[in-house]
């Protein structure tokens, strides 16, 4: 990676997510009222209007609203601190990377944004199997979900000792 042409396909891929993030929750809030179903594939996959104002799973949802914000807010703003140290230590060893934490930024970012005007985050992605449902989620949580699979497959294929950083002059 040794030309700002590398970073342009991560780049568009994190634009491209967080559009979709938040064009997907913006029809969803405005097409299903509040905890409204549409069956989509029958017995595996329905659209669902759910709001939440924890974290995966609906942890700490219980906490005050104040409460909340601050700490998710908080929390998603260091993570992002946190990927741009990522980026800037693995940004010269391989695309797979550069695409981890573009998926990665994009759904922090996402959710970063409903909970900063909403307080709670969208979720309307709802698979399931017969009385067995997964959590409902949204694109944003695939994105980093996804994100961190590549960059554990990344860093798996290129263990860090074996990492050679090239200096761009």
């Amino acid at each position: 990676m040794r030309s700002w042409q590398d970073h342009v396909g991560p780049l568009a891929v994190l634009v491209v997510l967080l559009v979709a993030d938040q064009v997907s929750k913006w029809w969803i809030r405005a097409e299903l009222a509040l905890y409204e179903s549409r069956e989509i594939i029958p017995g595996l996959f329905d659209l669902v209007h759910y709001t939440n104002p924890g974290i995966a799973f609906g942890l700490l949802a219980d906490g005050t609203p104040a409460w909340r914000r601050f700490f998710f807010i908080g929390a998603t703003v260091l993570a992002l601190i946190l990927l741009v140290v990522l980026y800037r230590q693995v940004r010269y060893h391989g695309r797979l990377y550069l695409y981890a934490l573009a998926l990665i930024t994009a759904g922090a970012i996402g959710n970063l944004l409903d909970r900063v005007r909403l307080g709670e985050v969208t979720d309307f992605l709802d698979f399931y199997w017969r009385e067995y449902h997964w959590p409902a989620f949204n694109i944003a949580d695939s994105a980093i979900t996804i994100g961190v699979l590549f960059f554990l497959i990344a860093a798996w294929r290129q263990p860090p000792e074996e990492h050679q950083v090239d200096k761009v002059v």
